[in-house]
């Protein structure tokens, strides 16, 4: 039995989202169905869909800022993380890929006798695109999910301004909470610039730092580092993460965002370069082209937010009507080239008549004598006839005389 065109390209294009390369989504596609496809056609016809769902996610987009329709309920508790991932290019470049991951919050649970939150009902949203127009075009996400209208909001992040922008424009009220993880990073590498990487000192000094940090807050970090930095002013590597750190005081209130109940990792975003991105993107010997980054991390969205079914079909449904304008323009470009009217012939130059060489008119001026009367009416003379020599072999051919003999002289 002969399978619909729209349902092999179905799962071609959804083999080509999963599958770490479109040479395995052509062969899967082969053993699942019989349709033999090769690996070019793959590509294409998965980079076609991801452009149309990208245009689709754009459109609406666009439409959300014309008609500002009400958000949907969002929960009572809801976490949104915002960080980059860098995607090989071809030709040796790379570009940074942003990804917003929305969770709500569940309750704290005991993981080696510390509370932990994790985030649940999670869903993504990635682009490449600058942090400006990332953020607008996370619109889409943020208003299906009902950020808007979610009864509190923690926005988690590892300090970049460009993220803050970013909870600024969606939920500016979202409590900020620095990555854990990062600030700790930043903590070590002061206790490395100090005492070195693998003195005795340093792994018990970072341990105790981190554990303040956590259960007692920022406050005694914060001078602990600045007594340091009194000590050692030529560290230029002290006195940068002490500025960061300050800069950001109010985010690193964990005993204050645990006891709220709120998560302060960035693990569900770290974790989401990994499920969305990299997964498909960052394969070995893979190298993007630019304009299909964005095409395959849309899908990869709507795989990895379970939403493949409401997707597929507004896909379909774009790549339709692309086809429909593009007959619809050829259409138009033949009947104008049948219809079009040939402009006139442009009218032939008017040429000057050259002048007279100065000879010829130097003889038309001269004097002609005056003419006679015989002259005037003397006739040219008529040419003598012509006739051909005695010899001449026409006078030989039988042209013009008797071939045969009348019938009254032969004999009886």
């Amino acid at each position: 039995m002969k399978l619909p065109k729209d349902f092999r390209r179905a799962v071609l294009v959804r083999l080509g989202t999963w599958i770490p390369s479109f040479d395995q989504a052509a062969a899967l596609l082969t053993a699942f169905t019989g349709v033999v496809v090769t690996e070019p056609t793959a590509r294409r016809q998965t980079e076609a869909a991801g452009a149309a769902y990208v245009a689709v996610q754009t459109a609406e987009v666009e439409r959300l800022e014309r008609e500002l329709p009400p958000a949907p309920a969002g929960p009572a508790k809801q976490v949104l993380e915002v960080d980059g991932a860098m995607v090989p290019l071809v030709h040796g470049e790379w570009t940074e890929v942003k990804t917003l991951v929305i969770g709500e919050v569940a309750e704290p649970v005991l993981e080696q006798g510390e509370p932990v939150v994790h985030s649940r009902h999670l869903s993504y949203f990635s682009r490449q695109a600058e942090a400006e127009t990332f953020g607008r075009l996370a619109l889409v996400e943020t208003h299906c999910r009902g950020v808007e209208t979610a009864g509190q909001v923690g926005a988690v992040a590892d300090g970049a301004e460009w993220e803050q922008d970013f909870f600024d424009l969606h939920r500016p009220d979202a409590v900020r909470i620095l990555d854990f993880p990062h600030a700790a990073e930043r903590i070590s590498q002061v206790g490395q610039a100090v005492w070195g990487e693998t003195a005795p000192e340093t792994a018990p000094w970072l341990a105790a730092q981190l554990h303040s940090l956590k259960h007692d807050g920022p406050a005694t970090v914060l001078t602990t580092l600045r007594t340091l930095q009194e000590t050692h002013a030529d560290l230029d590597v002290l006195r940068e993460n002490l500025a960061y750190l300050e800069k950001r005081e109010a985010q690193m209130q964990y005993p204050t965002f645990q006891a709220q109940g709120w998560p302060i990792g960035s693990g569900a975003v770290e974790s989401g370069h990994e499920v969305v991105v990299e997964a498909r993107l960052k394969g070995a010997g893979m190298h993007w082209a630019r304009e299909h980054v964005n095409p395959m991390v849309a899908l990869r969205n709507a795989v990895c937010n379970d939403r493949w079914d409401e997707a597929w079909p507004q896909i379909t449904t774009h790549l339709r009507q692309q086809a429909a304008r593009r007959r619809q323009t050829k259409h138009d470009q033949r009947r104008a080239a049948a219809t079009r009217v040939l402009p006139p012939a442009p009218a032939p130059p008017i040429l000057a008549e050259p002048e007279p060489p100065q000879a010829l008119l130097a003889a038309a001026e001269a004097p002609q004598p005056p003419a006679t009367v015989a002259t005037l009416e003397q006739e040219p003379a008529a040419p003598a006839p012509h006739r051909p020599a005695p010899d001449h072999p026409w006078r030989h051919s039988p042209i013009g005389r008797a071939r045969y003999r009348p019938a009254s002289s032969a004999k009886t």
